[in-house]
């Protein structure tokens, strides 16, 4: 099943029996009838396929998967807010907030747009505020809004952890690693952290998303991936996320193969070219200044700004450009000839690689795995 697919009262009725013992405490505790809570937690073991509870004349005695699942669930409880909400009016929000449109969120879901407007409505109604407003033609979510969007997708990812925990109980090592890789990452750590995890849990499938820093931190935010690989930024990040630094990068300096500069240079020459650099506030432009404040003098003019390798090894070779790149990520075209590196960065010049996931995180067992692929892999680069 999927994670959008739970029924919210079911979810409390769980966490309550779990909590109190009983199902007449957790009743009252979460304002439904007896047999409400005893139906309810039994659609939710039909749905899970396995049992939450054992009946005994005592009370409900809570099962391993039962417990593992409830913090997962309290959590998502808490970021829902209320459990009068219904999972057709989360789908609907989360595919409203995604789509920016109520037509396009009504494709997304798969009902009709009247039906997906009246969920939207209703979501807004249980939690008492208005999520999402006209503005001329198109539409935009209110400040309520925005922040709801990201608590629902951050529910919908604890409770995807939660499957994925319910199912290694059951022995069944399944599940979907989410990964942001900014560029330096793609080259060679992250396909080769992914081959060795591949090779013991090949029945885990990884989805690995591309992107800057700028691109890939709101979905971590938001739960849509578990953690991003790359260049780590400054502590003005923000408290809810944290950075473990893997390993220190020093760039060196490329042009095309037969490049002038080739044969050698100094600061003035480095100052006659023409550069391709990623965009300002970048760790890597950023060194790149660092470079020449070192050096001393102007700095040399950026006509093109790309974060793309690809791009940048294109224009590389049609041109006398120089560039900053980690030697990883045009080592094969440096093992092709079609460019070449002309030596490293002046200067004590070095980015640190990273892992950067959410604070609050509680990665599964899989996902640590994969963390401890990540770290192999960043030992197997270095050596």
């Amino acid at each position: 099943m999927e994670a959008d697919q739970f029924n919210i009262r079911h979810l409390a009725a769980m966490a309550a029996v779990v909590d109190q013992g009983s199902v007449s405490l957790a009743a009252r505790a979460v304002n439904l009838t007896q047999p409400a809570v005893t139906q309810g937690i039994a659609k939710l073991e039909a749905q899970l396929g396995v049992p939450l509870f054992e009946r005994r004349p005592g009370g409900m005695v809570p099962t391993d998967v039962a417990l593992r699942f409830r913090p997962r669930v309290e959590v998502a409880l808490r970021l829902i807010g209320s459990s009068r909400v219904t999972a057709a009016q989360i789908r609907a929000f989360v595919a409203l907030a995604r789509a920016g449109s109520y037509a396009a969120a009504a494709a997304i879901v798969g009902v009709a747009e009247p039906s997906l407007h009246r969920a939207v409505g209703d979501l807004g109604l249980a939690l008492g505020v208005r999520l999402a407003e006209r503005r001329g033609r198109g539409l935009m979510l209110t400040r309520a809004g925005v922040a709801l969007a990201r608590r629902l997708r951050l529910a919908l990812a604890e409770l995807r952890q939660g499957l994925e925990e319910i199912a290694e109980l059951r022995g069944q090592e399944s599940g979907r690693i989410l990964v942001g890789a900014m560029p330096l990452s793609r080259a060679r750590l992250l396909p080769l952290a992914i081959t060795n995890f591949r090779r013991e849990f090949p029945q885990v499938d990884i989805s690995v998303v591309e992107g800057s820093h700028a691109e890939l931190v709101g979905p971590l935010r938001d739960g849509e991936i578990d953690m991003m690989v790359g260049a780590l930024r400054d502590a003005t990040i923000g408290q809810d996320l944290v950075q473990q630094p893997l390993f220190e990068d020093r760039p060196t300096i490329f042009a095309r193969a037969g490049h002038r500069l080739e044969q050698g240079w100094d600061g003035d020459d480095l100052r006659r070219f023409p550069w391709i650099l990623p965009p300002e506030g970048t760790p890597l432009r950023q060194l790149w200044r660092a470079m020449f404040a070192a050096l001393g003098g102007d700095l040399p003019a950026v006509p093109i700004e790309c974060g793309s390798v690809m791009t940048v090894r294109q224009l590389l070779v049609s041109g006398d450009y120089l560039t900053l790149l980690s030697v990883d990520q045009l080592r094969v075209e440096l093992d092709s000839g079609m460019v070449a590196d002309i030596g490293p960065a002046p200067g004590e010049i070095s980015r640190t690689i990273g892992l950067t996931s959410r604070t609050d995180w509680r990665p599964t067992r899989l996902q640590q795995q994969f963390m401890a692929a990540i770290e192999q892999a960043v030992g197997e680069v270095n050596s």
